[in-house]
């Protein structure tokens, strides 16, 4: 099975580059960008995936705005040539590695993006994500690279055409692969852990350095996961400390208006939640059962447009499913004001927040 790829100095194993280092079905390869303008008006994630156990390549943008959410997706068959990353209207395009990738959404149904990204601190190595079902079967095991930056290019969105600049557009970006769930459902027992899942991931960047900051606990609050640091653009990677969490909720609701992360260190930092994108509606994230990353669309490219009215109660599948918010941030320190990721995905109980799968925040 040979590819392009095999024509390249990559090699890691005696095996061909179309042959990964694992025969399970949720192998993954997969790279995700947000985008903001430095205010509330938009927010948007956009991300393309391979999976070559299952035959598979998507990829998607998700603009939130106004009170719609507007997922243009698409799907296609692999094949063996993985240096080929456009699916349909959508591609990745390393410019530079670990410094510039240029991200294109051809104009589809009014949508359209061909912006360059350009990174502000060097790239960062996250901790290894793993996690295992009730009878032990390890269900995730992921690497993950970060960075923060600017975009520079074009958008549409619905219709009306902005200029993006880099003075005013910014997000973050992760690269990460490994095995964790994707495509149909596999038979048996469910995989998700049966006391819950807890999930912080702030990326926030400031005039002159990007914080970072991770959490991953189960439903009775034991931690398995959790980073605090602070990126330099020189490449210093100051470490602020054991991170401590406390949220706010919209009362009745597990959506969240804000949060305060306290870290060992002494630093404190302040997040405001402005504007949702609802990574589990539409865009392979979630829980949608036509979409979901990975699946088999067929064998031929599948393009579509979903759009989603953010007031509506389904917007949210099972409480506490992922988000990823437009956060707006201060700290302690004089840091100023920074913009960036707020994501937050909490199901099932925990001890500081839920008692159970059902329960919502009070307040």
């Amino acid at each position: 099975m040979l590819s392009p790829l095999d024509e390249l100095p990559i090699h890691q194993v005696a095996e061909t580059m179309a042959t990964v280092g694992t025969s399970d079905r949720n192998f993954y390869d997969r790279c995700y960008f947000s985008m903001h303008g430095s205010t509330d008006e938009f927010f948007m994630a956009m991300g393309l995936g391979q999976y070559p156990n299952l035959d598979v390549t998507d990829a998607f943008i998700c603009a939130s705005y106004g009170q719609t959410q507007t997922v243009v997706r698409a799907s296609r068959p692999l094949g063996l040539n993985r240096l080929d990353t456009k699916v349909g209207p959508l591609r990745v395009e390393v410019i530079e590695g670990l410094k510039k990738v240029r991200f294109v959404c051809e104009e589809t149904d009014g949508f359209a993006v061909d912006a360059v990204w350009e990174g502000l601190v060097p790239a960062y190595e996250e901790p290894r994500m793993t996690m295992e079902s009730a009878w032990g079967r390890q269900t995730m095991n992921t690497m993950r690279f970060l960075q923060t930056g600017t975009w520079t290019g074009t958008l549409v969105l619905d219709g009306r055409e902005i200029a993006v600049t880099p003075d005013r557009f910014g997000g973050s970006r992760d690269r990460s692969w490994g095995v964790r769930p994707v495509g149909e459902p596999e038979g048996g027992k469910a995989t998700m852990p049966s006391n819950g899942f807890y999930w912080n991931y702030f990326v926030v960047r400031f005039e002159k350095s990007s914080i970072v900051y991770m959490c991953q606990e189960d439903g009775l609050g034991r931690r398995s996961l959790e980073e605090g640091i602070r990126l330099h653009p020189d490449g210093r990677v100051e470490q602020l400390g054991r991170p401590s969490h406390s949220l706010q909720f919209k009362p009745g609701t597990r959506m969240v208006t804000g949060a305060t992360v306290t870290f060992a260190g002494g630093l404190e930092l302040t997040g405001e939640a402005l504007r949702p994108v609802h990574l589990a509606r539409g865009t392979g994230y979630g829980f949608d059962a036509d979409w979901k990353h990975g699946m088999n669309q067929g064998d031929d490219l599948v393009v579509q447009r979903v759009d989603f009215d953010l007031d509506d109660p389904a917007m949210v599948p099972i409480p506490g499913a992922i988000v990823d918010h437009l956060g707006r941030y201060w700290t302690n320190q004089g840091d100023g004001e920074g913009w960036g990721l707020l994501e937050v995905m909490n199901m099932g109980p925990h001890p500081q927040y839920f008692t159970g799968w059902d329960d919502v925040f009070v307040g």
